[in-house]
């Protein structure tokens, strides 16, 4: 019994190795890789489908590389000030909102703010997602 299990397990896997070398080229080298071990099948990793390299990606990865120096870190800098200004608000703070109003907070919650808006003392609840920015006494005048 154990002698027709392997001749069917040699017919399979070749079947297996030729199926998988249609169905995933370019698509999950991964699977071809632990299918039909690693040894002589790395060198798919660094060749695409076509015959192109991995140094015809060169340009694209040099590309994202600027995109993401350029655009993306310094607005995860920029995301990370503004959490640290919205955690560090307190009552008296003098804001900014996102809509241009400009108030003193009166009280704080998990999710909103309190705010007193001059001339006529207004009190307005707001989101604290829309405060801005805070401004120091030194700036008002």
């Amino acid at each position: 019994m154990p002698s027709l299990a392997r001749r069917n397990l040699k017919r399979v896997l070749p079947a297996i190795a030729v199926q998988s070398r249609i169905l995933l080229q370019g698509i999950d080298l991964a699977a071809e890789i632990v299918l039909l071990g690693i040894a002589g099948r790395l060198a798919l990793w660094l060749q695409l489908p076509g015959g192109t390299s991995l140094l015809g990606l060169a340009p694209l990865l040099f590309i994202f590389a600027i995109f993401y120096f350029l655009l993306i870190m310094p607005q995860q800098r920029k995301q990370k000030k503004w959490q640290a200004m919205l955690s560090e608000l307190k009552n008296g703070d003098k804001i900014v909102t996102s809509g241009g109003l400009r108030g003193t907070i009166i009280s704080l919650k998990d999710d909103a703010l309190t705010l007193r808006v001059p001339p006529d003392n207004v009190k307005l609840e707001i989101s604290r997602a829309s405060v801005v920015s805070v401004t120091t006494a030194e700036e008002g005048k």
